[in-house]
Order: structure tokens, then sequence, then C-alpha cells
């Protein structure tokens, strides 16, 4: 299941959404050794981590989280806006219907990693088809750059990578289309939608 939580769910998600910030930041800062921010010293919390943004988390069966995503408009600031604009030749894309896909996270000691993003893939896309989102932007290192482009879906790098903090980074452009959605689940194994978005009980 992929849980899709929005700034008016986030109080019946509290939970789940400070275990994504810890597991953020054992992925993003102990492991990668991203020079990010950390806040009370286990939280991997941003400046995009605002109100505009919408969380898309990977749960098993009893709860368990497995990996998450995290989207942002591009009509406030995003990453590719705010610290790599230099990676799109063309400029920035942005409007109502282009999003930035960024920290995809996967969980620490998940058993099968690669299934676990494939369908947070379809769950990104879900939530494209369903809020009018025509295309998704994001900023990636070399190696995870060449894996997306070679998912065999609709996407376009924006410009030449470039280095950043001792690494090669650049940006892509996905273009959402149904035939994307089906590609995905098809490679995923994956019949019928994985995306949640109603919210529990506060009480």
């Amino acid at each position: 299941m992929i849980q899709l939580i929005a700034e008016a769910d986030r109080p019946v998600f509290e939970r789940e959404l400070a275990e994504m910030f810890r597991e953020r930041k054992r992925v993003f800062v102990d492991r990668l050794r991203w020079e990010v921010p950390v806040v009370d010293g286990e939280f991997e919390i941003d400046q995009f981590d605002t109100e505009a943004a919408v969380y898309l988390l990977a749960l098993d069966r009893d709860g368990t989280q497995l990996g998450s995503v995290r989207l942002l408009p591009s009509t406030r600031p995003t990453l590719l806006s705010a610290v790599f604009p230099h990676l799109c030749e063309r400029g920035v894309p942005q409007g109502e219907d282009i999003w930035e896909i960024t920290r995809i996270c996967t969980a620490a000691g998940v058993e099968n990693p690669l299934l676990v993003r494939q369908r947070l893939m379809i769950g990104m896309i879900e939530f494209a088809l369903l809020n009018g989102i025509r295309r998704y932007t994001l900023v990636a290192h070399l190696p995870y750059l060449s894996r997306l482009l070679a998912i065999g879906w609709d996407c376009e790098p924006l410009g030449l990578p470039q280095a950043h903090q001792d690494l090669m980074v650049g940006a892509l452009a996905v273009n959402i289309t149904p035939e994307t959605l089906t590609l995905l689940r098809q490679r995923a194994g994956q019949q019928g939608p994985v995306l949640r978005w109603e919210v529990r009980d506060a009480a």
C-alpha cells in the first residue's frame, strides 16, 4: 500500500511522518553523507518540507514503513528551482501541472527494495493522473539517473550533469500519461491501484 499524506492529513499521521524523517536521516545523512539539515539529531527535515509538500509512504500490511517519497509543486520553491537551476539548460520547468520528485527513500533492511521503489513510482504516477500533473522533474546522482533513464518511461535530461559535493548530479523531466502507469504496473507485476488517500479517524 502507498499512503498519500497531504497537509490536511498530517495530524493523524504524525507517527508515520516522524519515522519517515528518521529514516531519511539514516539514509541520506548517516549512509550517503549528504550535507543536509538534521533536526534534534534524528530527523532529516529541510526547507522544502513545508505545508505544500505531499508525501507517499510505502507501508506493509502491519503498517511498517518500507519507503517514502516527497512531491513538491513547482509553483513553490523546489530543490531544482532553488538549489540546482543551473542543471536546466533551458530554464527550470514550472507550472500548475509540473511537480518535483524528491527524497526517494527505501528503509534499511527491506527484503525487496526494488519492489518498494516500483510501487512508490506507481503511486507517484497515480497521484499525477488524479491531479492533472503532466510532468515530474527530479535531481539525481549520476548512477541513479542512469537507472531512471533505463526504466523505459518518457523522460528527458534537462541539461548535462554537473559536479556537486564531489558527485555528478543531473536533472530529468518525466512526462506523465496513462501509458506510463500501464508500463510501470506491468514491470512491477501490479494489478490495480496502489495509492490510498483516505484519512483515518483522528480520534
